[in-house]
């Protein structure tokens, strides 16, 4: 039997991934975190073009994963990529 999809809490704060001055309405990234420091404590993931579709990871995930973006382990995918006027 395939697990289920994590229940989504409705109280989440969701933290919108834009530079400061963006405007409209993007679509933009946003990020939850669930309660808790503990190394399995929920992370959301949304666009805002599409809020109902959120993919979930744990904190340790999210964690490695900013750690790989600091040190530049995925500044190969935008290379070329050109920024918006």
């Amino acid at each position: 039997m395939p697990d289920l999809p994590p229940k989504i809490p409705a109280d989440l704060t969701w933290e919108r991934a834009a530079p400061p001055d963006a405007t409209g309405p993007g679509p933009w990234i946003e990020i939850a975190f669930g309660e808790g420091d503990d190394p399995e404590t929920p992370v959301y993931i949304r666009e805002t073009s599409d809020p109902e579709n959120v993919v979930t990871t744990n904190r340790r995930k999210w964690d490695a994963f900013v750690l790989g973006v600091q040190a530049g382990e995925f500044d190969h995918f935008v290379e070329g990529v050109q920024e918006a006027p």
